[in-house]
């Protein structure tokens, strides 16, 4: 059985830092691209970052460009977001995904382009 199973949220004040931890399972991951999603109450889910399966390409949504950054050890099977300056905004289930079969394209900051989902799990950075 194929899982995703995100760690590493919960409660940080505004400017602070939190890493978030995906680990796989039941699969060979380190042909896959992953990224990470965050959906926040009320909201769609939205796109953060993408990493190629060698961890050479990545890509950012503007709105977190320069204080996070992805990151993966495909001999851990993990992906990591480390998120700095947190902000109040930032807060919102976050979400790892995976796309299978070795493949880049400018689909990555779409939703219906991946795979696998995980969990979540729960940011809140109060003010």
């Amino acid at each position: 059985q194929v899982q995703l199973v995100e760690s590493g949220g919960g409660r940080v004040q505004a400017g602070g830092s939190l890493r978030l931890s995906c680990a796989a399972s039941g699969r060979t991951f380190s042909r896959d691209a992953m990224a990470w999603f965050r959906q926040a109450t009320g909201k769609e889910r939205e796109f953060v970052a993408a990493i190629d399966w060698s961890g050479v390409r990545t890509y950012y949504a503007d709105s977190v460009k320069g204080r996070f950054t992805i990151s993966r050890d495909n001999a851990k099977i993990t992906v990591y977001l480390q998120m700095n300056s947190l902000k109040p905004d930032d807060a919102a289930v976050y979400y790892c995904a995976a796309k299978s079969g070795l493949q880049w394209s400018s689909l990555v900051s779409s939703n219906s382009w991946y795979d696998y989902w995980g969990q979540g799990t729960q940011v809140t950075v109060s003010s």
